[in-house]
């Protein structure tokens, strides 16, 4: 019966065949065998405070030898420092770009592989541009990326877009349609922040750093892809350099990575905000065990509310996060239309997470009008813009 529920409202099965290069793996496999000043590289898989400490003890010379020789490797290593991480993934997408255009000219491939291939350079060559600050990137499969906007070491608080369905290293940006996609949900957020407190230190960052489902399909409807997505959210969040506070915004299938991460995020998450949320895999707030707060909003327009807030036999993910019975701080997301506008300029959604994200708690703009989902925020919280 859920299964049916879940069929005839759009969770239906969607397949994504895998895609991409071998570079990251051969990449793997080199850094395992890497000595720097005479001592072995930390391991790829090793926790971001031993790959910190590691780093620490480098000069800047030694850094750049490990970014150029080792940048798929190096570009996604929490813990690395963001400059380093930034020149790595650099070059590792112009590596990624050369494989993917010699694909795209190889007439053994089917087209269709051949037109992603080029697809796929086209967004590399653009990733790659100068001043672009990518924090991570792995071309393997549909492609994993992030991307910072804003000073990252200086920053007081630090915004995370995590996104859901469809996400993937070629939807990571778009130029139709352009706020549905992460980078830019995460350049109108930032945009909202300098607007909002234009002398606070911020910084967001445009999070495609997990495997999303392929469309509103099986995958969509499991937390499979939200518990590994959930392990690199963790980590990143707990590697971000300095002290910086950190907001998570967590877009429909995003919202259940966020709900699955959320007891295990480190104290320096103090908010959590989902939109267009199928669920949080939680009955209610106290049961996400999380130490942030949690905010939800979503539009009267949005096709999320017509999919069933269940859970059951590992399909579907619980209940309604707008709900009373949740216990979420309910946002206004006025003029955001739909399923996808929650991050266009103008609407109270965007105009509100810039508000979390630069601590003016005091002027978000609650979905009843009143007061309700600012209750019990300190006044040294609201005052915080620094």
């Amino acid at each position: 019966m859920v299964f049916v529920m879940l069929t005839t409202t759009g969770w239906t099965a969607v397949h994504r065949p895998e895609g991409g290069t071998p570079l990251r793996a051969a990449a793997l496999s080199a850094w395992s065998q890497a000595r720097i000043g005479g001592r072995p590289v930390p391991p790829a898989d090793a926790s971001a405070r031993t790959v910190a400490r590691f780093f620490d003890g480098l000069d800047g010379a030694q850094r750049a030898r490990l970014a150029d020789g080792y940048p798929l490797v190096v570009g996604n290593l929490d813990g690395v420092p963001a400059a380093t991480r930034y020149r790595a993934n650099r070059l590792g997408l112009e590596q990624a770009g050369l494989v993917e255009a010699a694909r795209g000219r190889d007439v053994a491939l089917a087209p269709a592989d051949r037109l992603t291939a080029t697809r796929r350079a086209h967004r590399f060559a653009s990733l790659a541009e100068p001043g672009r600050q990518i924090l991570a990137f792995d071309p393997t499969g549909g492609g994993l990326v992030a991307e910072v906007f804003g000073d990252l070491d200086r920053a007081r608080r630090v915004s995370v877009v995590v996104p859901g369905v469809d996400t993937d290293a070629i939807t990571f940006e778009r130029t139709q349609r352009r706020f549905t996609a992460p980078v830019g949900m995460a350049e109108s957020l930032y945009g909202a922040q300098r607007a909002a407190a234009p002398d606070s230190r911020t910084a967001v960052i445009a999070w495609a750093g997990y495997s999303a489902p392929a469309g509103v399909g099986v995958d969509a409807a499991t937390g499979r892809m939200a518990f590994e997505g959930a392990v690199r959210l963790k980590s990143l969040t707990t590697a971000l350099p300095g002290d910086s506070t950190v907001a998570l915004f967590c877009h429909s299938y995003g919202s259940v990575v966020c709900g699955v991460a959320a007891h295990e995020l480190p104290r320096r998450v103090t908010d959590v905000v989902v939109a267009g949320s199928p669920g949080m895999r939680a009955s209610n707030v106290a049961g996400l065990r999380a130490s942030a707060r949690i905010w939800a909003t979503r539009d009267e327009g949005d096709w999320i509310a017509d999919v069933p807030h269940l859970e059951f036999g590992g399909l579907g993910h619980g209940a309604d996060p707008v709900s009373a019975e949740f216990g979420a701080r309910l946002l206004s997301s006025a003029m955001a239309r739909t399923h996808t506008g929650y991050f266009e300029p103008g609407t109270d959604s965007v105009d509100n997470f810039a508000k979390i994200g630069t601590g003016a708690f005091g002027s978000v703009v609650c979905a009843t009008g009143d007061d309700a989902c600012r209750d019990g925020i300190s006044g040294a919280e609201t005052a915080g813009r620094a």
